[in-house]
């Protein structure tokens, strides 16, 4: 995958595109920390036409009647300054008027004149949005460009990052060293190997070494469409410094989030990929791929997915490279948006037979996850049982191993530990009992994993 074009900073083409919107980020607390854009002060700023903003303003009105200044600017996230050059022009054209003052100038309330109602019907068979106000294309360009993880100067994984990360998830330290290398050349990441090998698992907590906190808008202006691209789900509040984003010198068109983590399954389909309309909000909702932007978008289950594998690669691969994808609107053209995010791919199936050549040569790294080394198995059953305040019996560990994994020839994958220790204290729990791993719970939970072909219950030490 290649960086998107541009510099550091804004340029002064994008600036301008912007509308203004585009200055450079502004620090919150230093340098090292993704910002949110500075605020826009006038409409000018916004990067917005005019008419458009002053839309927006009279279709919030008029959901709400007598409207508060303090309601609209948190309504449609724009500054005081911003709302009230909006209202000074309503009441110039006689489309508002202030329905009540006090004491403090920003207690104001505004409501809409007839003619201002006329206007707000037109407004609204136009489009329904009246939510928070977009930023321009170039403004949301640019702001992934500038939290980059592609940039020269963005933070490299290191190993203490991923031991951080990873734990003691029973990973080959050779394994853990092809997984950091792909990381730190930051090109798609193809994880392969048996079902509950750990191939899911081990992609969504690679999200965990990308905590710094990025920029994502509310909504995005693309030509004459709106679409949505903040998802509370998707795009949660930093870890730390969780107020900084309400700080009145930042734009609040934009949310400070974790990187976010996008993942899609067998469920994905050709048309989710492109953009989905919603009529009773008049908006288009961002396909996952383009959520993910700034963050890790996991596709989970490759060659089940009800598109081609190799036409969904071909896809996601080309606006890697290029840094935006073709999409889609329903019925209408296609819009290049920006697309910068990390990929990992995890997969059942033989690499070559959901593949082909073209694809796999552009696949950056493909790593194979198997069964657990005894002695790494071991230290995942013994996590997961300390985690639930269980503590292994005298020869619980080695039943398991000797007497249940190799008699059945079962691999020991790394699914097999958690699912083991939920099933003993599931059990218990039925019982009313107080859960005990023991070689008795761990048979039980065996054969209820297993099915019936497997081993009676102990009846003795295992020696």
């Amino acid at each position: 995958m290649e960086a998107l074009t541009g510099s550091a900073g804004l340029g002064a083409a994008a600036e301008a595109a912007a509308g203004g919107a585009g200055e450079r980020l502004a620090p919150l607390e230093s340098d090292a920390v993704p910002v949110l854009p500075r605020q826009a002060r006038t409409i000018r700023d916004t990067g917005l036409e005019p008419r458009f903003v002053t839309a927006l303003v009279v279709k919030s009105m008029h959901a709400s009647g007598k409207t508060a200044l303090s309601v609209l600017t948190g309504r449609l996230r724009l500054s005081v300054s911003v709302v009230r050059e909006v209202m000074q022009h309503l009441i110039a054209a006689q489309q508002a008027e202030v329905a009540y003052s006090g004491d403090s100038d920003i207690d104001v309330h505004y409501q809409l004149t007839a003619h201002g109602q006329r206007a707000a019907a037109d407004y609204l068979l136009a489009s329904r949005y009246a939510g928070p106000a977009p930023v321009p294309l170039a403004a949301w360009h640019a702001a992934i460009g500038e939290q980059s993880l592609r940039r020269d100067d963005a933070l490299r994984v290191t190993p203490a990052d991923l031991q951080a990360a990873l734990g003691e998830d029973g990973l080959e330290p050779a394994v853990r060293e092809l997984v950091g290398a792909a990381l730190r050349s930051n090109r798609p990441l193809l994880l392969f190997g048996p079902s509950g090998s750990g191939k899911t698992t081990l992609a969504r907590k690679l999200a965990r070494l990308r905590q710094e906190p990025v920029a994502v808008p509310y909504a995005v202006l693309v030509k004459h469409e709106i679409v949505q691209v903040y998802d509370p789900v998707l795009h949660p509040a930093p870890l730390a410094s969780r107020g900084m984003e309400e700080r009145r010198s930042c734009d609040a068109r934009w949310a400070l989030c974790q990187r976010p983590l996008v993942h899609v399954g067998a469920e994905l389909t050709r048309d989710m990929l492109e953009l989905r309309h919603d009529p009773s909000s008049g908006l288009f909702h961002a396909p996952p791929q383009l959520l993910a932007n700034s963050g890790l978008l996991v596709v989970d289950d490759l060659g089940r997915q009800r598109m081609p594998a190799g036409e969904l690669l071909h896809r996601l691969l080309g606006a890697l490279e290029q840094g935006r994808d073709h999409v889609a609107v329903p019925n209408g053209p296609t819009h290049a948006l920006p697309f910068d995010a990390g990929l990992v791919l995890a997969t059942s199936l033989a690499p070559e037979s959901v593949l082909d050549d073209s694809c796999l040569r552009r696949i950056g790294y493909r790593i194979g996850i198997g069964p657990l080394s005894e002695a790494g198995y071991r230290a995942l059953l013994l996590r997961q049982a300390r985690l639930n305040r269980l503590e292994p019996e005298a020869g619980a560990l080695d039943y398991l191993v000797h007497e249940l994994h190799r008699r059945t020839r079962r691999p020991m994958l790394a699914a097999y530990p958690q699912e083991l220790v939920q099933r003993i204290l599931d059990f218990a729990g039925f019982a009313g009992r107080a859960p005990r791993f023991d070689m008795d719970s761990v048979a039980q939970a065996w054969s209820s994993l297993f099915g019936a072909g497997s081993p009676p219950i102990p009846t003795g030490d295992v020696r």
